[in-house]
């Protein structure tokens, strides 16, 4: 067979071919062309301006992440120092007769780092009370504690979740 007899015989297939090419052509274009469209919709400005507008939204919109991103460091850090866990135990002084009740008590308040101050209020026969105070730093008191004052601080320790950091950001 001639070359000139095998082209002629691969004519109807590379015409189909082409046909084939130019429609996907064809239709890559009207893609391109509809795309390019959505872009101008409700717009006169020209492909230029409209690149410039978004490149400055952009921005607007990385300055505005900054911004977040500090005000949560902030809010995070804030969190850390704020009361987490709190503990409360009631109890009765007066342990012998009976009288009086639970009428006294011991709160704890600590932030996550186990850090804060434990109260204790006592309730007298007299009905006047005495309210003490006794810091907490990482979970003990460099005053002595009470029974009830380390149960409340214990509560108020098993309480005092850390504060979530997304796994991003974490060290």
């Amino acid at each position: 067979m001639s070359p000139a007899e095998t082209l002629s015989a691969a004519a109807p297939y590379l015409a189909i071919f082409a046909v084939i090419l130019a429609i996907g052509g064809i239709v890559v274009g009207l893609t391109a062309h509809r795309r390019v469209r959505r872009l101008y919709v409700g717009s006169n400005d020209s492909m230029e301006d409209i690149i410039k507008e978004l490149t400055r939204q952009f921005h607007e919109l990385e300055i505005f992440r900054g911004d977040t991103e500090r005000y949560l460091a902030h809010a995070e850090q804030r969190l850390r120092r704020s009361v987490r866990g709190v503990g409360v135990v009631r109890f009765n002084p007066f342990q012998g007769d009976g009288s009086g009740g639970n009428q006294s008590f011991s709160a704890a308040f600590l932030d996550e780092h186990h850090n804060g101050v434990v109260f204790s209020a006592l309730y007298a026969r007299t009905g006047a009370s005495s309210m003490y105070a006794k810091p907490i730093a990482q979970g003990v008191s460099q005053f002595e504690l009470t029974e009830e004052e380390e149960e409340a601080v214990r509560i108020a320790s098993e309480r005092a979740h850390p504060t979530f950091v997304p796994s991003s950001h974490k060290e």
